[in-house]
């Protein structure tokens, strides 16, 4: 995936948004020091902003041409930073305000795929009003067992359950619900877990190569996400060239139903018993870590670290389409 080399000079003063105030604050403290450390060693004038610390008005006042959202979750990949940037007319990586904002909410990405014949594994949606016992007990009764529950607007299976039984409904709901008011149940899909990153927008957009994710006992929780190396990942993925080429069209499909622009990197289960991938969730503002997954998928694609946050950088926007130097 080959492109022209990006002069650096244009891209001006770069803030690179870290840390934040949700709960991934510190995977994204971590993702923001992986790439401001990768673009200064593109000769990029690159800055950390911690918006927890210091209000964004001061992006404006320090000069700043154009942000690289390195945030996660709440406040960071929601649709509210990105409406922050617009009103500021900073450009910046990533899914405009829209995008992001669906894309946070798996429920409303659930229904956008579903009413476009993507494949998603079936869900309860649990307003705070629906969570009284007698709702939440039934809910095996229409997705069956095991489910998995989950905050609908959390990442990084943060609050994340796998429930096995009716006695262990009621305490998943209690979870989640302390990281979100709504709680999403869904029906859990045996099998292998992969995840295929996407870089650029509209007809454009080129899915990157499939990682297979192989986790102790199954357990690709937050811990084993971030803090171990107990995780396996394998990209190539191994899968049937056929199998890799259907998932990616699949999330190419995904990726632009939502809207979502830059990058993002879909999350998908192939169920075991006829290998049938089903979309989970899209991130719009994937981890830049050391065990992340969109800079191994795009090495194995031969773009290095480096130059993958530079080549974002340089595709900041504004939802208007507008760049640095250009039309607003």
């Amino acid at each position: 995936m080959s492109q022209a080399p990006v002069d650096v000079s244009s891209l001006g003063r770069v803030a690179v948004l870290m840390g934040g105030d949700s709960a991934e604050r510190e995977v994204s403290l971590m993702s923001g020091a992986g790439v401001l450390e990768a673009l200064r060693s593109r000769g990029v004038d690159a800055h950390a902003f911690d918006p927890a610390q210091r209000p964004l008005g001061d992006l404006q006042a320090e000069g700043f041409d154009r942000v690289f959202i390195a945030l996660h979750g709440r406040h960071g990949e929601d649709g509210t930073v990105q409406g922050a940037l617009e009103l500021l007319r900073l450009p910046y990586t990533g899914s405009g305000v829209m995008a992001s904002a669906i894309a946070m909410d798996k429920v409303m990405t659930k229904r956008v795929w579903r009413s476009e014949g993507l494949p998603t594994p079936r869900w309860v949606w649990l307003a705070p009003e629906r969570q009284q016992r007698e709702v939440v007990m039934a809910v095996p009764d229409e997705i069956g067992l095991p489910l998995i529950v989950k905050p609908p607007r959390e990442g990084s299976s943060i609050g994340v359950t796998k429930v096995t039984g009716y006695s262990e409904m009621q305490e998943a709901v209690r979870l989640a619900s302390r990281h979100d008011p709504d709680v999403l149940c869904e029906e859990f899909i045996e099998g292998e877990e992969v995840t295929c990153p996407v870089l650029g927008s509209g007809v454009s957009a080129k899915a990157l190569p499939v990682v297979r994710i192989q986790a102790p006992e199954g357990a690709y929780d937050y811990q084993n996400k971030y803090f171990t190396d107990d995780v396996i990942y394998h990209c190539p993925s191994g899968l049937p060239a056929a199998e890799e080429a259907e998932i990616q069209r699949i999330v190419l499909e995904a990726y632009r139903s939502l809207g979502c622009r830059g990058w993002g990197r879909a999350d998908l289960m192939i169920r075991a018993r006829d290998r049938q991938p089903f979309l989970l969730e899209m991130n719009t503002s994937p981890g830049m870590t050391s065990h992340s997954l969109v800079p191994m998928s795009a090495q194995a694609a031969g773009i290095a670290y480096p130059d993958l946050c530079v080549r974002l950088l340089a595709d900041a926007r504004l939802d208007s389409g507008s760049t640095p130097g250009g039309a607003a």
